[in-house]
């Protein structure tokens, strides 16, 4: 299992959290979600993974969800 840490900008609320935790969990091999949400400031959701998604299914899974990735890590 790989981890990725990704920077979130735009969540608010635990709300935001299900909405960012259900779009990573819909990508293949996500098998867990860890989000530290930061009221106004930057997020941060540890996404463990096998395979690990590539940084544009990331990105996209949490611009549909109508968030912002700011910057990411992968930690394998």
């Amino acid at each position: 299992m790989a981890q990725t840490t990704l920077q979130l900008e735009g969540l608010t609320c635990q709300n935001c959290v299900g909405s960012v935790s259900k779009a990573l969990y819909g990508l293949p091999g996500v098998a867990e979600v860890d989000v530290d949400l930061v009221n106004d400031g930057i997020s941060t959701a540890i996404v463990t993974s096998n395979p690990t998604p590539s940084p544009e299914q990331f990105q996209t899974a949490i611009n549909d969800a109508g968030y912002t990735v700011v910057d990411y890590s992968f930690n394998i």
